[in-house]
């Protein structure tokens, strides 16, 4: 925990050299996803959404990896690379999908249908990966899904509207375990039609973890990345975007004559309920403390480590 002194001290730096000039002695590679703040999305060597961050901690030659994310990512980096240190700014940054799948239970789900093909969200723990055949990310979901052979029933963890997403786009039946983001799962049916009466002109763009109703209204639906590549692209110049909010950070600097509307959270007084408060607990100042400290670091054992390989393997394989 940072003392009194070491408060005072850090507030009198340039977090922002500071960072380089660690980031160079360390030799460290900053990844992060588009759902951070704005500073920590600027200083990061590497910007992405899940598929993209698995991809880059794969390839990456760092030493250290800051991974400014939530906890399952930064454990999904440290799968992939065992010999690498891999930090987290601040290790509360866990996921309500994630913990919405305690892998005792699950394992208990999973006997009940022992000839299921296990497909886990990447939103998930290294204990939920390692019970699964294969991992996906809402950017290769349906490539996934579509690869296994229709005569197999499919287990699909944890997030269930993507699930129904899947079902509804592949036509498969699944299994789905019933876990949701709560971020995606605050957005409004009737608020969000209101707001697109008064933007008429705006395009509706959604994240699949959003709840069917919400889903229905979009004239695009896809990953982060997807999402943001759909508005550079786009001849439109409106956008209400049904994802974390953060995402529009890129979205500003990407388009900077688009305008960007966040979508509206049930909620009726206002809060900042489509963002991710996990996510938001990493700030400019634990990226550095944590470069100093070389802390908090993601550890698991080797056990786990390699049940839950396999099947991330077998995702970045079906991803090429």
């Amino acid at each position: 925990m940072e003392t009194a002194v070491e408060a005072r001290a850090t507030a009198k730096l340039d977090l922002f050299e500071e960072i380089a000039r660690l980031k160079r002695e360390m030799n460290a590679v900053i990844l992060a996803h588009y759902y951070q703040e704005p500073d920590i999305q600027d200083i990061a060597d590497f910007l992405g959404d899940s598929l993209q961050l698995a991809q880059a901690a794969k390839a990456t030659d760092a030493d250290v990896i800051v991974f400014c994310g939530v906890h399952f990512m930064a454990e999904t980096a440290k799968i992939l690379n065992p010999t690498k240190q891999v930090l987290l700014p601040d290790l509360a940054a866990g996921c309500s999908l994630a913990d919405s799948c305690p892998p005792h239970l699950f394992a208990r789900f999973k006997a009940q249908h022992p000839d299921a093909v296990v497909v886990s969200y990447i939103n998930c723990s290294a204990e939920i990966k390692a019970m699964s055949d294969v991992i996906c990310t809402s950017s290769n979901a349906e490539k996934i899904v579509r690869s296994i052979p229709e005569s197999r029933n499919i287990i699909f963890a944890p997030d269930k509207n993507l699930g129904a997403y899947l079902e509804q786009k592949t036509g498969r039946k699944m299994i789905l375990w019933q876990g949701s983001c709560i971020v995606h799962e605050t957005f409004n049916e009737r608020k969000l039609i209101a707001l697109k009466t008064r933007h008429p002109n705006a395009v509706i763009i959604a994240h699949p973890e959003c709840e069917p109703q919400v889903l229905a209204h979009a004239a695009f639906i896809g990953s982060t990345k997807a999402l943001l590549e759909f508005t550079i692209q786009s001849p439109h110049q409106e956008f209400i975007v049904a994802t974390e909010a953060g995402i529009i950070h890129e979205m500003r600097k990407r388009s900077p004559r688009k305008t960007f509307i966040a979508a509206p959270p049930n909620e009726e007084r206002h809060c900042a309920c489509n963002e991710c408060p996990y996510m938001k607990l990493n700030t400019l100042e634990k990226v550095y403390l944590a470069m100093k400290n070389r802390a908090p670091e993601i550890t698991m054992s080797e056990e786990l480590r390699l049940r839950a390989l396999k099947p991330m393997e077998r995702m970045l394989e079906l991803s090429k």
